[in-house]
């Protein structure tokens, strides 16, 4: 099982989401529960497509924290 850091963001009437390991793979919905129900098929068939060309399916490297200013 991989992992992957996936990052959730209001926008406007709904919210976005994306993996900053897999560039392109994004997906939206309008709640958060529903972008990262989207956003974790994007990322299956995301990998999905990389394993069937042949690409190199790169490891979760990122991760995020807070910093207060």
């Amino acid at each position: 099982m991989r992992r992957y850091l996936v990052v959730l963001e209001p926008a406007g009437q709904n919210y976005s989401a994306y993996v900053p390991d897999l560039p392109g793979c994004i997906a939206t919905g309008d709640t958060r529960e529903e972008a990262e129900a989207n956003i974790r098929e994007a990322v299956k068939l995301h990998l999905q497509g990389m394993e069937r060309d042949g690409d190199p399916v790169p490891e979760g490297r990122s991760s995020a924290d807070y910093v207060e200013v």
